[in-house]
């Protein structure tokens, strides 16, 4: 027997809405037969009651004859106090009264009492009988009216009969139709999982099929494809980024070897000039992994590429401070402070890497200034180098870019620069643009101001 767990879903909807449904009918099956049979004694009681009522009238107007036409369904007595038997109807017993002494005198006016269908001559069953009293209070009479109940019981009988037989046809027939309705809702979602196992499996492309119906496994089904379209852009950044890395780590790596292996063949290499070589590379080495840890922090999400908190920095003194490093970049201290708010380090971070592009493709000067500019701070550094063509200035940012490869490498850049540079600048809430120096290339950042 197959555990719940192993029970496909439409086979688990289909078997509570079978069960629910069974439940459902059975209980008004019930209520049904319940209702029935009260509604038709309640009206046997009531045509027994009005002949009864109708005969004692005619009592009570002494017009009464030995013998009582009466509905061929109901016996009439009329008895005395002795129990003698006055009148009656066809086919009532002229002899013996239809209740006996006790249950006559328990029986109150206009009350109802069963008895046995054979003290009224019916073969099995059962009766209802009606006492009414009539006549003058100092010789009253009882009318009794008899009325069999075998018919009733007998259509209670067939309707019950008739439940048991049509419910389970009737829960059937819906169990099949709602196993063949939900197999059509379900459909799409099988069709779900199976793209999805093909796409795990790599026999299809990485997108899930789409269904016609605008409901709410279509929507579905658009959320999942778009969620594995970043699933597999994020797949693709991350293997040309491994890639890259490697090749990157690689070129420093390879001169340090190459370098120790020359050194290693010339007994009279000159040890200070290799060492001086390879601390240029293990710094260029160095650099490159903070990069790549910096980078690798920001795309694990949650600002961890800034660990330290923010607070209030004075632009123009941090700008000053890294501008000091380079003796060729020309910069003027503004007479306001150009408060942001922000993580000092990385904010110098930032400056750091647009003066190092500038210098590195500057011909003669780089320049670099801290305006106001309504409700943000604007650090703007410029050169006179060859600048960036317009087609190529959203690119850069990308991590790896070179626009000339070659000379970028040799000059030390990885093409990781502008891409840390417009994370750091986003980490802080602004934003990063290049454009034209006339000649050269002018970079803006556009960070909010401290309120």
């Amino acid at each position: 027997m197959k555990r719940p767990s192993e029970i496909s879903l439409r086979a688990r909807l289909v078997l509570v809405s079978v069960l629910g449904l069974t439940a459902g009918l059975a209980l008004g099956g019930v209520l049904l037969v319940g209702v029935l049979n009260f509604a038709l004694l309640r009206a046997v009681n009531t045509e027994a009651l009005e002949t009864a009522r109708g005969v004692a009238k005619l009592v009570d107007q002494k017009s009464l004859s030995e013998r009582i036409e009466a509905n061929p369904a109901m016996q009439v007595q009329v008895i005395d106090a002795q129990g003698r038997v006055l009148a009656l109807s066809p086919g009532a017993d002229r002899l013996t009264p239809m209740l006996y002494a006790d249950e006559l005198r328990d029986l109150g006016d206009g009350q109802v009492r069963d008895i046995p269908g054979s003290r009224i001559g019916l073969v099995g069953g059962g009766a209802r009988v009606v006492m009414v009293t009539a006549g003058p209070p100092t010789d009253p009479v009882r009318v009794l009216v008899a009325r069999s109940t075998n018919d009733l019981s007998q259509g209670v009988h067939i309707l019950r009969l008739a439940l048991l037989v049509t419910f389970p046809l009737l829960i059937t027939l819906l169990a099949v139709v709602l196993w063949r309705v939900l197999g059509a809702v379900l459909h799409p979602v099988d069709a779900l999982r199976a793209g999805a196992e093909e796409i795990t499996g790599g026999t299809r492309e990485g997108r899930l099929p789409v269904p016609e119906s605008r409901d709410e496994i279509h929507r579905l089904a658009v959320t999942l494809n778009g969620m594995l379209h970043r699933l597999e852009s994020a797949r693709v950044r991350q293997r040309a980024f491994v890639a890259d890395a490697a090749h990157e780590l690689r070129s420093p790596l390879t001169n340090m070897r190459t370098e120790l292996e020359v050194a290693q063949r010339l007994p009279d290499n000159d040890w200070q000039a290799l060492s001086n070589d390879l601390l240029t590379d293990v710094d260029r080495l160095s650099r490159l992994v903070d990069d790549l840890l910096l980078l690798a922090r920001a795309d694990d999400g949650g600002g961890r590429a800034i660990s330290a908190p923010f607070r209030s920095v004075d632009l123009g003194t941090l700008v000053g401070d890294v501008a000091d490093r380079y003796p060729t970049v020309t910069y003027v201290r503004p007479s306001a402070p150009m408060e942001v708010t922000g993580e000092p380090d990385a904010l110098g971070r930032v400056v750091a890497n647009l003066l190092d592009n500038a210098v590195r493709h500057a011909k003669s000067q780089v320049q670099v200034a801290v305006t106001a500019n309504g409700t943000h701070r604007l650090i703007t550094v410029t050169d006179d180098g060859p600048g960036i063509p317009a087609a190529d200035r959203e690119r850069v940012f990308d991590r790896f870019t070179r626009l000339d490869d070659a000379r970028a490498r040799d000059a030390g850049g990885s093409g990781l620069g502008l891409a840390i540079v417009r994370e750091l600048v986003r980490r802080h809430g602004g934003t990063v643009g290049l454009g034209d120096a006339g000649p050269g290339l002018r970079v803006d950042v556009r960070l909010p101001a401290l309120r």
